[in-house]
């Protein structure tokens, strides 16, 4: 039976101040179950509350812990919309983080990708997108090269996007009293709407390339 999202519970900061820094094994077993309870299943009962609202949402994963201390430390999902195009989720002590993300590309995506740049309509598209989440306080970057890709002209008005071979969207939620209430979900719908637009022409121009 799913869990209805209420938020994060207050509780579940002190679960996570007892995983820092370098959790021992047995700090790691004795938190387990608390961990899971008030830190990972909220944040599965929140993605399915966003698939509930938008079924383009229901691909989600939300991960379980490994060997390294951070996915102690970082309750961290992911919502797929296409091949290597997702929304990404973390919650850790410094509240709740959101990226929407194309990367670790597929063979072919990448030429699929400056392609699209380079034509003027898609790419006169994108370069505005891109500059209204900048507008908006999101932090654009990705795998970017130094210089602009061989076949395209150093000056092309659009260089600073060819030279991208991922291109992510990220900005912090923060750690307010919302965290732990129902509003969460809203606020992640709120974010996945700044970022549908940028997302939708990702999903267009490189889902299929191989």
């Amino acid at each position: 039976m799913r869990t209805q999202f209420t938020g994060w519970p207050e509780q579940a900061m002190d679960v996570l101040w007892q995983l820092q820094g370098e959790p021992t094994h047995a700090t790691r077993e004795r938190c387990r179950a608390d961990r899971e309870r008030l830190v990972r299943q909220p944040m599965i009962a929140l993605l399915n509350e966003v698939a509930d609202a938008d079924p383009r949402y229901e691909d989600f994963s939300v991960w379980h812990y490994r060997t390294g201390s951070w996915w102690w430390q970082n309750q961290s999902a992911v919502i797929r919309l296409g091949r290597k195009i997702e929304i990404n989720l973390r919650f850790s002590l410094d509240g709740l983080w959101i990226q929407g993300a194309w990367w670790y590309p597929d063979p072919g995506q990448v030429d699929a990708f400056r392609k699209a740049v380079a034509a003027e309509g898609s790419g006169r598209e994108l370069s505005a997108l891109v500059e209204d989440l900048r507008g908006k306080g999101y932090d654009i970057s990705g795998d970017v090269m130094k210089r602009s890709p061989r076949g395209y002209p150093t000056d092309h008005p659009r260089t600073n996007l060819l030279r991208h071979r991922s291109l992510t969207a990220a900005r912090p939620l923060g750690c307010e009293p919302w965290l732990h209430t129902p509003e969460a979900a809203d606020r992640v719908l709120a974010v996945a709407a700044d970022l549908d637009a940028l997302l939708t022409w990702l999903v267009r121009h490189v889902k299929s390339a191989a």
